[in-house]
């Protein structure tokens, strides 16, 4: 069974990756309709609006966020600028209506699919729209044909903004010398995830007690150098571990922080804040919610069959 978990995660990561497939749902309004049904667990919302209730909702019960306008792989500028545009009424919302919430994107929704000075530049408008505000501006990873890139343009931003942030990917085997590279030559939050994209198997570790024992490796890695850290894991053998770690090194609570994605295993994040762990939800908007949703199921398979009875259950 668990052979065909991995098969069927495998094959989810692929299809999220499948261009063609992500504009037939989208301009499907049946089969979008259909599916929207089931994404909804995991999105805060298919426009600002709506997402701007659910953060308030979240906050309300004492739990800050982080926000993302889903979207990645734009094909054209000015696709890129009206999701720039996007962001800055994100920003602009948030700092009017004085929410507890961070920003997060991927620079292949604001221009790095389209050329490397358009993500700078798009970037830039955005750390401006955050430079001296409690909002910290978060890029997101991507697929590992973009690591290089993603790397380097934070590289060049990241002396000018302290509140911007990069998301490291424990399962790429490069990781350990790419963290060890950003603590040494930049400043702001390093968000560290296992990994979700399908990649080359010489490239990656698989999900296992191996990625495991890497992730907190990095983790480690991070509170020794007293760097800020978000410890964005679902799985509680890594929160037990991360514990121990924090109480071995003396970690102050404002250099770290446990994230979790929206509508997966809220008990246990809210389990964490009761303890007085610092915590924090991740939240998507927007009608790119194709690769996010199998991104998500890939992770745990047998999320599948909730995704089946939601899409399926009678209104």
């Amino acid at each position: 069974m668990s052979n065909l978990k991995y098969q069927a995660g495998h094959e989810l990561k692929k299809a999220a990756l499948n261009i063609t497939a992500k504009n037939y749902v989208l301009n499907n309004p049946v089969l979008f309709n259909l599916l929207l049904k089931g994404a909804r667990r995991y999105i805060g919302g298919q426009n600002l609006a709506e997402v701007i209730a659910t953060v308030k909702q979240t906050n309300s019960s004492g739990i800050p966020v982080a926000v993302e306008f889903m979207g990645e792989s734009v094909a054209s500028a000015a696709e890129a600028n009206e999701a720039t545009t996007e962001f800055l009424e994100l920003i602009e919302t948030i700092k009017a209506d004085k929410l507890s919430s961070f920003v997060a994107l991927d620079l292949s929704h604001i221009g790095l699919s389209v050329s490397l000075e358009l993500a700078f530049t798009n970037l830039l408008q955005l750390a401006e729209a955050t430079k001296n505000t409690p909002i910290e501006l978060i890029i997101s990873a991507e697929g590992v044909e973009r690591t290089n890139d993603v790397l380097d343009i934070f590289s060049k931003a990241s002396p000018l903004y302290p509140q911007l942030g990069i998301t490291v990917q424990a399962y790429l085997h490069r990781s350990m010398g790419d963290l060890e590279n950003l603590i040494n030559n930049t400043q702001g939050r390093i968000r560290l995830v296992k990994g979700a994209f399908a990649a080359p198997e010489d490239l990656i570790l698989q999900r296992g007690d191996a990625l495991d024992a890497r992730y907190l490796q990095l983790v480690e890695l991070l509170l020794i150098n007293n760097r800020k850290c978000a410890i964005a894991s679902h799985h509680d053998k890594i929160h037990s571990a991360v514990k121990e770690l924090l109480k071995l090194h003396e970690t102050p609570a404002e250099l770290y922080e446990f994230e979790m994605l929206y509508g997966i295993q809220e008990e246990l994040l809210k389990s964490l804040q009761a303890s007085g762990y610092p915590c924090r939800q991740y939240i998507v908007y927007g009608r790119e919610w194709y690769l996010y949703l199998c991104n998500r199921i890939a992770e745990y398979p047998d999320n599948l069959f909730r995704f089946l009875i939601d899409v399926l259950k009678q209104d």
